[in-house]
């Protein structure tokens, strides 16, 4: 019924660094040539926990912007937007919240963990409890199918097809919508009436998710059907009403696997990453300066490469000889500790090369990257506002 359309977003938080490419841009690089891609900044998300610092926030998107053409995020592939350019995801999330009950936001996992985390802010606010509603409107706005995400945010994506649900069981009964399915169905022909009732019979009576996908099928390959009687038949099919708001899939994305300089998580709170394009003898020096197995203080003792951050690079960046190499010379001692990190070094710069050549062009001429999200912003305001026209006119807001 929707086309296959992915969205994802990133709160800025400036210079990206490895963890980010390994684990989020690599796979937007991979998706933008399968499927319909919006790819955004999530500025007013960066609000609910920096209120206090907004001045942060401005240089953090055009970096971060930069970091993702750099990494091969592709504009002529994707949409490429911020998020307070298209002030109709407020909207949707303002019409949104006068259906959502508040127990369903202070249940949401992350609500208070993070409270926890960033114990040291007063989150106490309307804005933190209601980020995760501004992300379903993020994600609803474009009538997404797809959301990229690690396990720990597919509570936030089961919360939004709640919601969707919940926006179509209230405004998705237009008048009369049961008689218009029924003369939607005879519009399938008799065969396929009867199929799509036998359909709908064994979903609604015994959960048959089988029997779902098959009408889904169904109907998708019924070309003849206008738009309404599609949506219509869609909802009927579910027992909702007319389909307004598609229910988003969660896109499991494989985990980052990318370790820290110090062997813990990538991240910069632990001062231990490795930026995106930063400099060949920055990145050399960092590497060369990693902590090792601390067993082996000298040159000629046996090491355990299980023991040492280097080699959870190795996992990442080196071939299977090059790890076997790693394994025998660390445990004889038949390798140093410098000649260890030099594969893992020739690799991160080999990765960044291509990275720091695509930037460069746009460091030279930052029009080049306002352009884009411009051109982006457009495209993203006209998708979104197509999908606003609907929700008024089902909420009653769609007189002039």
């Amino acid at each position: 019924m929707f086309a296959d359309r992915v969205l994802s977003g990133m709160r800025p938080t400036g210079s990206l660094h490895l963890g980010h490419y390994h684990g989020v841009l690599k796979n937007w690089t991979e998706m933008q040539h399968e499927y319909e891609c919006l790819f955004f900044v999530a500025d007013w998300h960066a609000l609910t926990t920096h209120y206090d610092t907004p001045q942060v926030i401005e240089q953090s998107v055009w970096d971060m912007v930069v970091d993702w053409l750099a990494a091969g995020v592709d504009p002529s592939r994707a949409t490429l937007f911020i998020q307070s350019k298209v002030p109709e995801h407020a909207e949707l999330h303002l019409l949104l919240s006068m259906i959502t009950p508040l127990g369903w936001l202070e249940r949401v996992p992350t609500y208070k963990d993070q409270q926890e985390k960033l114990a040291a802010k007063d989150l106490s606010t309307y804005g933190f409890l209601g980020y995760p509603l501004l992300q379903s409107a993020d994600i609803l706005i474009y009538r997404a199918t797809h959301v990229p995400v690690g396990e720990d945010q597919v509570p936030h994506i089961e919360f939004t097809r709640e919601i969707a649900r919940r926006f179509n069981h209230i405004y998705g009964r237009e008048p009369g919508f049961e008689e218009k399915a029924l003369a939607a169905v005879k519009k399938l022909g008799s065969k396929k009436a009867r199929l799509y009732a036998e359909l709908r019979t064994r979903f609604q009576e015994q959960g048959d998710d089988e029997a779902l996908l098959s009408a889904k099928s169904l109907l998708d390959e019924q070309q003849s059907l206008s738009m309404g009687d599609r949506e219509r038949l869609f909802g009927y099919l579910e027992g909702t009403g007319k389909m307004i708001l598609p229910e988003p899939d969660a896109m499991l994305t494989k985990a980052s696997k990318m370790p820290g300089l110090d062997g813990q998580k990538m991240s910069k709170s632990y001062n231990n990453t490795i930026s995106l394009r930063e400099d060949e003898a920055s990145v050399t020096k960092k590497i060369r300066t990693m902590p090792t197995d601390p067993a082996r203080v000298r040159r000629t003792d046996p090491g355990n490469p299980e023991h040492c951050p280097v080699w959870q690079l190795h996992q990442v960046y080196s071939g299977e000889d090059t790890k076997q190499w790693v394994q025998q010379g660390c445990r004889s001692a038949g390798i140093g500790c410098i000649e260890c990190k030099q594969p893992v070094i020739d690799a991160v710069l080999a990765e960044q090369k291509p990275m720091r050549e695509r930037a460069q062009q746009y460091l030279d001429d930052p029009t080049l990257v306002r352009n884009i999200i411009a051109d982006g912003c457009e495209k993203a305001r006209k998708l979104a506002g197509e999908t606003m026209r609907d929700v008024r006119e089902a909420m009653g807001l769609g007189y002039s």
